[in-house]
């Protein structure tokens, strides 16, 4: 088979080394460059990759997906598209032969989108950015999707694994306005508009992101549960940075009787009653969180719900209701996730008070 790995790059020199030698199971790599100033397209064809350099102005992720998928050869067998933060595990290619059985036209694997210092993922869930040449188009101009013309036949490994390392330094400025756009372009679309409400709340555009989010709520293609728990919980937030703690705590558990599998519903809503020192509302919340052993891979995964936060916020309520000897039991649950700072001084307090 013809693998091709294809991406955009715009001032990522810093990546270029890393990231090629992880997509050099390939047979081609291809980069178009949209505009660096940083040498990024001199380093990547000095590595191999073949590159070119093209701004697209107005700015739209799907017009640039497209322009660099555009560079792969069309006989290309699968075509790979990733980013230069990305990087594969090793043995990703024969994986991916392995599954590309007649017929198949798409495959899904692991992506951790977040790691810890230690490698350990922190929020992964399943993409499929890896497609047959033909027939495929990236579509809206942030948050972009692959649509097909035809019909799919997919595949899956999720032993092939992305991990994503983040530029904390790269501006998400233009998102805000491409979602908008993108809303704009097609308001019946249920991710993106999900998406736009989220972006809102990240800028603190309260009032905004709840008109949004509702919105999302009443579109007839909002039906998967776990998002819309999530455009609840979110809802939550902003009336508790309103200083609404009513209409936060209701839409809390509203999220928690839309998806009630869900750790974040019950862990959010925990975390509420403890920051308003309702440590015995709390706890049963944590607990609940706790029992609920399958982990499910998708976007909508928080931080909360998988380090070591939940035992972390029972350790608080206990000790704050008196109860050192569970305050410590759980601390120790924590300490065996993570050996956080402030967590092992939390110890040593509980400790003096026994």
């Amino acid at each position: 088979m013809k693998v091709c790995v294809y991406a955009i790059c715009k001032n990522e020199e810093k990546f270029a080394e890393r990231w090629y030698n992880s997509m050099s199971e390939a047979d081609k790599v291809f980069v178009l460059d949209t505009g660096s100033s940083d040498g990024s397209a001199e380093t990547l064809k000095k590595l191999g990759a073949i590159v070119e350099v093209k701004e697209v102005k107005p700015w739209r992720f799907d017009v640039a997906r497209n322009l660099s998928l555009d560079m792969v050869d069309v006989d290309a067998d699968i075509c790979v598209c990733t980013d230069l933060d990305e990087v594969f595990e090793k043995g990703w290619r024969k994986k991916l032969e392995k599954i590309w059985t007649d017929g198949i036209t798409r495959a899904s694997y692991t992506y951790n989108w977040s790691l810890d210092e230690d490698g350990k993922p922190i929020v992964s869930f399943y993409s499929d950015k890896i497609h047959a040449r033909d027939g495929y188009r990236w579509t809206h101009p942030v948050h972009e999707v692959l649509s097909y013309d035809r019909i799919e036949k997919r595949a899956f490994d999720e032993s092939i694994v992305l991990n994503h390392y983040p530029d904390r330094e790269k501006s998400r400025g233009s998102y805000l306005p491409l979602l908008e756009l993108s809303v704009k372009e097609d308001p019946s679309d249920d991710r993106n508009t999900h998406y736009l409400g989220r972006e809102y709340m990240y800028y603190k555009r309260w009032n905004e992101a709840i008109d949004t989010l509702e919105k999302h709520l009443n579109l007839k293609k909002a039906t998967w549960k776990d998002e819309r728990c999530a455009s609840m919980r979110f809802i939550g937030r902003c009336y508790k940075n309103l200083n609404r703690p009513f209409e936060a705590e209701m839409w809390y558990q509203k999220a928690l009787m839309e998806a009630p599998h869900l750790k974040e519903a019950y862990t959010e809503l925990a975390i509420f009653y403890y920051e308003r020192s309702e440590y015995s509302k709390a706890i049963p919340l944590l607990k609940k969180a706790l029992d609920i052993k399958k982990g499910y891979k998708t976007y909508i995964t928080e931080w909360f719900s998988t380090d070591f936060s939940i035992y972390d916020f029972l350790s608080l309520c206990y000790y704050n209701l008196g109860d050192y000897d569970k305050a410590l039991e759980c601390v120790d649950k924590a300490l065996e996730i993570s050996k956080d700072e402030r967590i092992l001084k939390n110890r040593e307090i509980i400790l003096e008070k026994m």
